[in-house]
Order: structure tokens, then C-alpha cells, then sequence
């Protein structure tokens, strides 16, 4: 057991540690409420503890790479918001400096954010083999990271707003989009070399340890996908062209590593909610194991198909819509049960609770969203705006959930909860907005006058969308201040 384990908060009102076998059945029988399927199911926690020494060290490194994209993404969608919310967006000149905004905020807000919290959860999961290559891709990607926000104010370029990954078609912006991604490789590469063994006898942080396993292998096939792409890239292409190819295949597949980030999260928060989830450690690995098994099929579409091709895009395009989403129906079907049926919480659990029920609420909307997407206005980033908060939430919660465990203070329990809500809540009107606008043929990408809206109901649906975002930016911005509270030095555990 690693050394700060026991200063680790328990935050389930029974976790059957140190139960016997029999009080654990008599427990998940009471909580089972008479299902007698569910009583026959052992209570399983879905946990995993977090190491002391160079391990937790890098761990603490990636979350600050997480935290400072997190600030600076805040810092560039204030400009976003108010350059789209009509009146504000007369008053401030920044109408021109829109999509400039637009790929640094997604840049940060995605692809730093997202892979920074991997970067955590993987420092914690792996073993002690190859540290120095661990910190190697944290320097690299902290480098690329900072050369991407200062793009913007040493010059620019020309803003190209591919998919996936927007970039300033500026030499020093490039250097560090390629900067950051030595980074990621690098961070991949060690990931899987110092992943532990699980072995066949899966109990729930076994679960988990699969998890992250597997989101590090289609994270590997989503650098080889880049590689693949950029390899095969036709010459004289336009530049939206090029890396609207560049990037379809890598940023198709690094929605199973999103995804699968997700599901571990929410099995994980649940369960230190004190909720008792339906599903033995070897159904959820064959769960997690579907969305693996979708990322090799990627091979197949790049021999099958050029990568300037309709059906390369289409099969790609499929291959995520089904395959990506086969565990995440009845994955989060067994964690809301169990959440339902879970008991009263403990104050300072509460802001994990807010955070995993956001998550699970905003990822629904997104996919929801998804059916009834026709032609190319703001309905398109309504879709993936749920899904991307849905995943974002669920990574918040685990940071409140590791302060602790990383030796720090717990979140302010009321304060980090209110976040959670107003952070969703604000994501959520700002989805609606983008949704109500959508009816009437918003075009996306697009800020000002290029908006053209003409009737009320444009008007007032892109209000909306402009007040959700400043309440979720509120609320994004307030997580830092949350967690940076409870990482001052006064603030940690004696």
C-alpha cells in the first residue's frame, strides 16, 4: 500500500474494505433494494491508489499542464463569447480576432486539456519504469503548449478552422502544435511500456488499470493514424484541405481515448460516492474492451481507402459513431442505477456526485444531439459541445477526487459543488442556445455580421448561447480557483 494511502478520504458510506465476504453480500443485498440478481453481485469498488515518490511527482506535473490550459482556454472563450452574443459582439472590435480565439480556446479546451488529465491518470497507473521519458514528454508538451498561446499576439497567421485540431497556419504556432505532439508521443510510449500487468483475476481497480491501458493503445493508434495521414498526403492541397485530412483519421480515433477516459471516471467516482455499480470487474472489462477492439479496424479503413476519399471519411465517421459508443450505453445505465440507489453522501463527496451526474446529463444531450444534426449550422458544435463537456466534467470530478490522494487539501466541498452545477448548467444553456439557433440555419464558425441574424428567434437563441457561455466560463474558471485553493501550501494536510 503506498504511503500517503492512509490519509486517502474514504468517501463511501461502505466500500467493503475490510469486510468479510459475508458482510459484504449482506451489504449489497440492502443496497440492491430485492433485485435478487443484484443481491448475487459482490460489492465491488472501483478504485485505484494513487503512488507516492517520482510517480505521484509526475502525476502533479501533468495536472499542472491540465490547469494551465484550462486558464488560458477561459482567458481566449471570453473573447469567443462576447464576439458572438449579439450587441456585445458591436461594442467590442473582436470580431476579426474570432477564429484566432476559436483554435487556440479548442486547442487547450481539447486536445492540452484532455491529454494533460491522461498524462495524470496514466503517471498513476503506471509502473516506475522509464520516469526520466515520463518528464521528457511533460517538458516537451508544456513547450508546444506555450508556443501555441503566444502564436496568436507574435503575429498570428492565418487561422484555418480544420476539425479536430485547428491551427494558425504560422510558423511558430506549427512548432508548437509538433512540439506538443513529441510530447504526446512520447508520454504514449511510456504509458504502455510501464503499463502494470493485470492478469485474468479482475477485481474493480483491475477494471480500471484495463481502462487506461486501453485508452494509451488508442492513443498509439491514433499517432500512427497522424503519421498514416501525413504520409499520404497529396501535394498542392489548400490549407483547410490539408488538415481537414491531416487530422480526420488522428482526431476520429482519439475520441475512443476520450471516451474510454470517460467511462473510467465515471465508474470511479461512483463508486467514492458510495454508489454500488451492477457490473462485475470482468463485465466491464469486455465493456471497455469493445472500444478497443474498433480502434484496429482503423488499419484496415487506411488500406482499404485513400485518405482523400469519401468512404475513408465515411468509414472513420462510423467506425466512432458505433463503435465508440457500444459501452457507454450500458455502462452508464449500471452507473446511474447504482448512483440512484446510493445513500445520503458526506458533505465533502458532494462535489464529486455534481461533477459525475453533469457529466453523465451533457454527454446524453451531445449524443442526443447527434440525430438530428442536418446540414453544416451551429447544431454541429451543440452535438460535440455536449459530449466534449460530458468528458470534461467527468475529469474535473477526478481531480477533486485526487487532491487529496495527492497529498493536498480536499476542494472546498460547497464551493467545488456549486461549480460543478453552474459549470454544467451554463455548458447546457449554452447547447441549447447553439441548438435553437441551428432551427433557423446559424452558420458555424462564423462571429458578427457574417452571422446574419435577421429574425427574434435567431437573435434570441444565439443570446442564449452567449449567456450559457459566460456562465460556463464562470464556471470553468472557477474549478481553477477551487483546486488551486486547496494546492496552496497552507491549505494541505498536516
Amino acid at each position: 500500500m503506498s504511503g500517503n494511502a492512509a490519509r486517502t478520504p474514504t468517501y463511501a458510506l461502505n466500500t467493503g474494505r475490510g469486510m468479510t465476504n459475508s458482510m459484504q453480500q449482506e451489504s449489497a443485498g440492502k443496497t440492491a433494494g430485492g433485485f435478487a440478481w443484484a443481491r448475487a453481485l459482490p460489492a465491488i469498488r472501483y478504485d485505484l491508489e494513487v503512488p507516492d515518490g517520482a510517480r505521484r511527482a509526475l502525476a502533479l506535473g501533468w495536472l499542472a499542464l491540465a490547469l494551465a490550459s484550462l486558464l488560458g482556454s477561459g482567458i481566449f472563450s471570453v473573447l469567443l463569447v462576447a464576439s458572438r452574443t449579439p450587441y456585445f459582439k458591436d461594442v467590442f472590435p473582436l470580431v476579426d480576432f474570432f477564429r484566432v480565439a476559436l483554435v487556440v480556446h479548442v486547442d487547450l479546451s481539447v486536445l492540452v486539456w484532455f491529454l494533460a488529465l491522461a498524462g495524470v491518470l496514466w503517471s498513476i497507473n503506471s509502473a516506475e519504469r522509464l520516469i526520466n521519458t515520463g518528464w521528457s514528454a511533460l517538458a516537451f508538451a508544456a513547450v508546444g503548449t506555450i508556443l501555441m498561446c503566444a502564436a496568436p499576439f507574435a503575429g498570428g497567421g492565418n487561422p484555418v478552422m480544420s476539425n479536430y485540431v485547428p491551427v494558425l497556419d504560422d510558423p511558430l504556432f506549427l512548432a508548437g502544435l509538433t512540439t506538443f505532439c513529441a510530447g504526446f508521443l512520447l508520454l504514449v510510449v511510456r504509458s504502455l511500456a510501464a503499463a502494470p500487468l493485470i492478469g485474468v483475476r479482475f477485481d474493480g481497480a483491475g477494471a480500471l488499470r484495463f481502462g487506461l491501458n486501453a485508452a494509451a493503445v488508442a492513443s498509439a493508434v491514433t499517432l500512427i493514424a497522424l503519421a498514416w495521414s501525413y504520409f499520404e498526403m497529396p501535394s498542392g492541397l489548400p490549407a483547410r484541405g490539408y488538415y481537414d485530412i491531416l487530422f480526420w483519421g488522428a482526431g476520429h480515433v482519439v475520441q475512443f481515448t476520450y471516451t474510454l477516459l470517460m467511462l473510467v471516471a465515471w465508474l470511479w467516482l461512483a463508486s467514492s460516492c458510495g454508489a454500488r455499480v451492477p457490473l462485475t470487474p470482468r463485465v466491464t472489462v469486455l465493456l471497455l474492451a469493445t472500444g478497443l477492439l474498433s480502434v484496429f479496424l482503423i488499419p484496415v479503413i487506411y488500406l482499404a481507402y485513400d485518405v482523400t476519399s469519401v468512404e475513408h471519411r465515411n468509414w472513420l465517421t462510423w467506425l466512432m459513431q458505433f463503435g465508440g459508443g457500444l459501452a457507454i450505453a450500458p455502462l452508464g445505465a449500471a452507473v446511474a442505477w447504482g448512483m440512484w440507489r446510493a445513500g445520503a453522501l458526506p458533505e465533502r463527496a458532494r462535489p464529486l456526485r455534481a461533477a459525475l451526474i453533469a457529466s453523465m446529463v451533457l454527454f446524453a444531450v451531445g449524443g442526443a444531439i447527434g440525430f438530428v444534426i442536418q446540414g453544416s449550422n451551429v447544431k454541429i458544435p451543440a452535438h460535440y459541445h455536449g459530449s466534449i463537456v460530458g468528458v470534461t466534467l467527468a475529469l474535473m470530478g477526478m481531480v477533486y477526487l485526487l487532491l487529496p490522494r495527492l497529498g493536498f487539501a480536499e476542494p472546498a466541498p460547497r464551493l467545488a459543488t456549486w461549480q460543478a452545477w453552474l459549470y454544467g448548467a451554463g455548458q447546457l444553456l449554452h447547447i441549447i442556445g447553439l441548438l435553437w439557433s441551428g432551427g433557423y440555419g446559424v452558420q458555424r464558425k462564423v462571429a458578427g455580421s457574417e452571422q446574419m441574424l435577421r429574425t427574434s428567434g435567431e437573435i434570441a437563441g444565439m443570446g442564449l448561447m452567449g449567456l450559457g457561455g459566460l456562465i460556463a466560463v464562470i464556471g470553468g474558471l472557477l474549478f481553477v480557483v477551487v483546486v488551486i485553493r486547496a494546492m496552496l501550501p497552507g491549505a494541505r494536510p498536516r
